[in-house]
């Protein structure tokens, strides 16, 4: 059980990668969006379309209207929701405003093509790690939120129908170049997300049909260190009963893992399947070695 020292530390951490994603979604918007004049969805977009009407610098509509959505959400989900959303409600405004005062008048270019695909990485990695640290970056993405909570509308369709609209309601104040851009911008942040979402998670499963099935199963425990499941199987041909080898290895460990089992059987069926998310001993818990009942040998559980 996690002792209270090690709860706190995980949760400054998590604070701290939290923080972290907020002002690189700043750095993004203050070194890549403004200056190539785009557009974008989410608060920040609305805060541009803002900043263009009538002045209102983008980091004061932000932190109101951020605050705004988390009154709402702390409303609607109650403490433990705004306790994961405080954070970004506060970190990412003010990050806005402290980069832009020191990095708004020395911009790294005024491309659009590279302003909208490293603000693109920018925004997609800032998001990414916020979410992976377990929290939420405020703002926009509580209404679709709340939606789901009273009207079942799934949150991936309700975000990107409000980043549409968004877009729409800065496209009356921008020529089609920039709308393409901003569509464009949208579509790569939306893009590195889904890969910072998936990074380090993805593996390999393999499935190993095999006469020498004994001997893949102890060699994979003992050189490659992973925990094995035997599934009971047929055979389709002459529908003799086998033994399939189930197991779920890394991408480094997979040409490692395919010639130790041809070193054992030349002949060996081998199926190899990308999973996009494995849990548990071994990989997102610690390994965990137990005795055979049948023998003196260990294997990883």
């Amino acid at each position: 059980m996690e002792t209270k020292k090690r709860r706190w530390l995980r949760y400054m951490l998590e604070t701290a990668v939290v923080v972290l994603g907020n002002c690189l979604y700043a750095l993004g918007i203050v070194l890549f969006v403004l200056p190539g004049g785009l557009i974008t969805g989410g608060s920040t977009g609305i805060a541009l379309f803002v900043n263009r009407m009538s002045g209102v610098p983008v980091s004061a509509f932000v932190f109101g209207f951020n605050t705004l959505m988390f009154v709402i959400g702390f409303a609607v989900f109650g403490k433990k929701f705004a306790a994961n959303t405080i954070v970004s409600t506060v970190s990412y405004p003010l990050a806005l405003e402290v980069i832009t005062k020191l990095l708004a008048d020395v911009p790294l270019t005024n491309d659009r093509i590279l302003c909208t695909v490293f603000g693109g990485i920018c925004i997609g990695a800032a998001i990414g790690l916020v979410i992976r640290a377990g929290a939420s970056t405020g703002g926009m993405d509580i209404p679709p939120l709340v939606l789901q909570r009273y009207f079942k509308i799934p949150v991936s369709g309700s975000i990107y129908v409000f980043d549409m609209l968004i877009l729409l309601l800065q496209a009356s104040d921008s020529n089609g170049e920039q709308i393409l851009y901003g569509i464009l911008l949208v579509i790569i942040y939306s893009v590195v997300l889904d890969k910072c979402l998936m990074l380090g998670a993805a593996k390999l499963q393999i499935k190993v049909v095999s006469s020498r099935i004994e001997e893949i199963r102890s060699a994979v425990l003992e050189d490659i260190d992973r925990g094995v499941t035997m599934i009971k199987s047929q055979t389709g041909y002459q529908e003799h009963d086998t033994m399939m080898l189930l197991s779920v290895v890394s991408a480094r460990e997979l040409a490692k893992t395919e010639k130790l089992i041809h070193e054992v059987d030349e002949e060996a069926f081998i199926i190899v399947n990308k999973v996009s998310e494995v849990s548990g001993r071994g990989f997102s818990r610690r390994k965990k070695y137990l005795k055979r009942e049948d023998s003196d040998d260990t294997a990883t559980a």
